[in-house]
């Protein structure tokens, strides 16, 4: 960690800390990543669970959460604006904001994405359905896009190709994850599969409401793995256009994400109840297949 004084150095060993007790598709505070983007990506990873976990408390009410994270938006804005502050941090919270706004002003990072992520957790309190595809992908454009490009801006990379491929990377990562967690988010009332997927497959949710998968839902299976690897093959091309330990990280990245995919795929008949996901043995064939990785034109 770089030489911070005291305060700085605590906030962001506690966003680590808090980077380092979850597991999630997205590189975060690896020790593949580049040294000095470590405490950057850990803290905002810190902000963005925090805000993810405001929305999640299913014992609030949905506007008393949104109302948690309008305030939680709104804390990190003035942390922004302060520069430096005499005040000790009081908890937690305070820790991570002490940290994430250091790096928002040391980076120059754009806080509209961080603006997007808390938009997104918003719309989890209050939405459960999708209509369309292109609804979906909005979803997807704030809750996992502003996360690479975010890691892609601590990486001090600002490049529009990076950054779509970066975009369609992370947008095949939250659509793997809404399909891994496809019953658990049903059994908390959300779908993530869109409505006009159900229509053009025939499917409906009484089949589900029945603990059934039938063959309408197997094609919808099909059809979200299908749409999920087309975002796969478009996120290549940021995996080769990095350097170094970053560019290694994010093929593992990549290589994880679709495994899991094929795991989905190959379990769709069983998603009400089995949720697919990578063990300590698939570490070995990523790492393998991450270093044999031959880089696309």
């Amino acid at each position: 960690m770089a030489d911070w004084p005291g305060p700085l150095a605590r906030a962001y060993a506690a966003c680590e800390a808090l980077a380092r007790s979850h597991y999630e598709n997205f590189p975060v505070a690896s020790r593949l990543l580049p040294v000095p983007m470590r405490p950057h990506v850990a803290a905002v990873y810190a902000f963005a669970r925090i805000a993810d976990d405001i929305a999640d408390e299913g014992t609030l009410p949905a506007e008393e959460r949104m109302a948690r994270l309008n305030a939680w938006q709104r804390r990190l804005h003035a942390a922004v604006a302060v520069e430096r502050s005499d005040d000790p941090p009081h908890d937690h919270e305070d820790l991570i904001l002490v940290a994430v706004a250091h790096s928002i002003r040391l980076l120059d990072l754009p806080l509209a994405l961080f603006d997007d992520l808390v938009s997104a957790f918003g719309q989890d309190t209050m939405t459960t359905r999708y209509d369309l595809w292109a609804d979906v992908f909005d979803y997807c454009r704030r809750s996992a896009n502003p996360v690479g490009r975010l890691v892609l801006r601590i990486a001090g990379r600002r490049d529009d190709r990076l950054d779509e491929s970066s975009d369609a990377l992370c947008t095949a990562l939250q659509l793997t994850n809404f399909w891994q967690d496809f019953g658990r988010d049903w059994r908390a009332g959300r779908l993530y599969v869109p409505r006009e997927e159900l229509r053009r497959s025939g499917a409906s949710e009484a089949a589900l409401a029945a603990g059934r998968i039938d063959d309408a839902w197997g094609r919808v299976f099909a059809r979200c793995v299908a749409v999920t690897r087309d975002r796969f093959a478009a996120g290549r091309t940021v995996c080769d256009g990095v350097s170094g330990r970053l560019r290694f990280e994010l093929r593992c990245t990549w290589l994880g994400g679709r495994r899991i995919l094929d795991r989905v795929d190959a379990a769709s008949a069983n998603l009400l109840d089995y949720r697919p996901t990578l063990g300590i043995a698939d570490v070995p064939g990523i790492l393998w297949r991450a270093a044999l990785w031959q880089a696309r034109p």
